[in-house]
């Protein structure tokens, strides 16, 4: 990468950070009149805690925008032609800024619409992958969770077929997701986990 570009690239990867701090449940939480996410349930600022409240818009509208913080940080680095090496680094700044928001004190959400916004960004047929995957097992066993890890282990799988450029980066974004998910993965191996529509 040439030295005059290094300042451009390094504000890129600033900015998808703070893009992926931008905490959607929140917001959408607070647009529909409903309790702050982090006071009920699992106490997790997304999606899925969100749809507890019951209202199904909000929960729609926090996974749109989770996933599209992901999709347009990646989509800018590759309008923008930036090498791979850094698009990557742009891929997992905005997913971090997602799980370690600056805006939340650093207290985030468990990246799973973030990530797949960045798959589908990085290679249409990889994200489709990654969510048909996360789909057979969460209409198989209808555990969130263990749909989201089982995407995870499988993403960098799919890179190294469709992106190789990308396999370490999706890797990283993996791992991160998965240690997010370690309370879930306890209660899945202690049988106390939820499944998904029963109470």
């Amino acid at each position: 990468m040439p030295f005059s570009r290094l300042p451009l690239s390094l504000l890129a990867i600033a900015g998808a950070y703070l893009l992926g701090s931008v905490p959607f449940a929140i917001l959408s939480s607070k647009l529909f009149g409903l309790a702050d996410p982090r006071s009920y349930g699992s106490g997790n600022p997304g999606a899925t805690n969100v749809l507890r409240s019951g209202n199904r818009l909000a929960a729609i509208c926090t996974l749109i925008g989770d996933s599209m913080k992901g999709w347009l940080a990646v989509c800018l680095a590759q309008m923008a032609e930036m090498n791979p090496d850094i698009v990557g680094l742009i891929a997992v700044a905005v997913f971090l800024g997602h799980l370690f928001p600056l805006f939340l004190k650093f207290k985030g959400g468990k990246g799973v619409a973030t990530a797949a916004g960045i798959l589908l960004a990085i290679d249409p047929w990889m994200g489709l992958a990654a969510l048909g995957g996360w789909l057979a097992v969460m209409l198989a066993w209808r555990y969130v969770s263990l749909a989201s890890v089982a995407a995870a282990l499988a993403a960098p799988v799919y890179a190294f077929f469709f992106q190789k450029a990308y396999v370490l980066p999706v890797a990283l974004i993996a791992v991160a997701l998965i240690v997010k998910h370690r309370q879930n993965l306890e209660r899945l191996k202690n049988g106390t986990e939820p499944r998904f529509g029963i109470k």
